[in-house]
C-alpha cells in the first residue's frame, strides 16, 4: 500500500519535510514565549537577554522623556521586534503555516502524478492519509501550543511589571542618585542619552573652574606668582578628573538599583 512512497521519493521527502518544519517551528515559538512568560514572574532577577534589554530601554526612555505615556504601545513594539536570528517571531509564525500548506501541495502533486501514471485509488491513498493526518496533527499541536495566547499573556505581564513596578522604582532610583551625586546627575544623564552615548564620561559635580581661576589670578597678579596660578590650574583639572565616572559605571549602578 505504501509502496508509492518508495517510487515517488522526491515528492515523499518534500511532503514529510514541510510537515516536520511546520510543526517544529510552531512548537519552538511556543517554547520561546513560555520561557519568557516564566521569566516575567521574576523580572528583577531575570537572565533573559531580551527582557533585560526591554527593562534597560524602558528605563532610558522613562528618564529621557520624564515618563512613558503609553506603556502598552511600548510593549507591543518590543514584542513585534522579537527575533530569533534573522527571522522575527511573526515571520516564523507565518512560515510555519506556509510550510504546512506546502506539505499539502506536495501530497496533491503526488496524487496527480499517480493518477496520470494510471495508478488505482488504493495505490495513491497513502498521500490522502498523510495529508489529512498531517493537517490534524498540525492544528492539534497549534491549539495546544497556543502561540497567540502566550503572546497575550506575555504582554499583560510586561505591562504590569513596567507600569506597576519599574516605573515607581525609577523615581526612587533617581532620588537616590541625586542624594549620592547631586542634582546635576539627571541633567548629565539626559544630556548623555540625547547625544546617543557620545560622551564617555559625565561630570557629576560640576565646578565653575574658570571663575575660580580668574579670582585666584586677580589675587596673585599683584604678587607676581604665576607659578602658583599654574599649580592651582593643575589642581582644578585633577579635581575634575576625580569627579568623572564612566558611562558604563553609571549603567551598572542603575541596573544594580533596578534589580534589588
Amino acid at each position: 500500500m505504501f509502496r508509492i512512497f518508495q517510487e515517488e521519493k522526491i515528492i515523499t521527502v518534500c511532503m514529510f519535510a514541510f510537515l516536520g518544519i511546520s510543526i517544529v517551528v510552531r512548537v519552538l515559538l511556543g517554547y520561546l514565549y513560555q520561557n519568557m512568560i516564566r521569566e516575567t514572574d521574576n523580572m528583577a532577577a531575570t537572565e533573559n537577554k531580551l527582557l533585560k534589554q526591554c527593562k534597560i530601554k524602558f528605563a532610558n526612555c522613562y528618564q529621557l522623556n520624564s515618563g512613558v505615556s503609553n506603556i502598552p504601545v511600548f510593549v507591543d513594539k518590543f514584542l513585534n521586534r522579537l527575533a530569533l536570528g534573522p527571522f522575527s517571531f511573526g515571520t516564523m509564525y507565518h512560515l510555519s503555516g506556509q510550510a504546512m500548506l506546502l506539505s499539502v501541495v506536495s501530497a496533491g502533486i503526488g496524487i496527480c502524478k499517480g493518477i496520470m501514471d494510471g495508478r488505482m485509488l488504493g495505490e495513491i491513498l497513502p498521500f490522502y492519509i498523510v495529508s489529512f493526518f498531517g493537517l490534524y496533527l498540525y492544528f492539534s499541536i497549534s491549539t495546544v501550543v497556543d502561540v497567540k495566547g502566550k503572546k497575550r499573556v506575555l504582554k499583560v505581564n510586561l505591562v504590569d511589571y513596567l507600569e506597576n513596578h519599574l516605573s515607581a522604582r525609577i523615581d526612587v532610583t533617581a532620588q537616590d542618585m541625586e542624594m549620592l551625586y547631586g542634582k546635576s546627575y539627571n541633567r548629565s544623564r539626559n544630556a548623555r542619552l540625547s547625544s546617543d552615548y557620545g560622551k564617555r564620561t559625565i561630570e557629576l559635580v560640576p565646578i565653575n573652574r574658570n571663575i575660580a581661576v580668574a579670582e585666584r589670578e586677580r589675587e596673585t597678579d599683584d604678587w607676581g606668582r604665576q607659578d602658583t596660578i599654574d599649580e592651582w590650574r593643575m589642581d582644578d583639572k585633577q579635581a575634575a578628573t576625580n569627579n568623572q565616572v564612566t558611562a558604563e559605571e553609571l549603567e551598572a549602578l542603575l541596573q544594580e538599583f533596578l534589580t534589588v
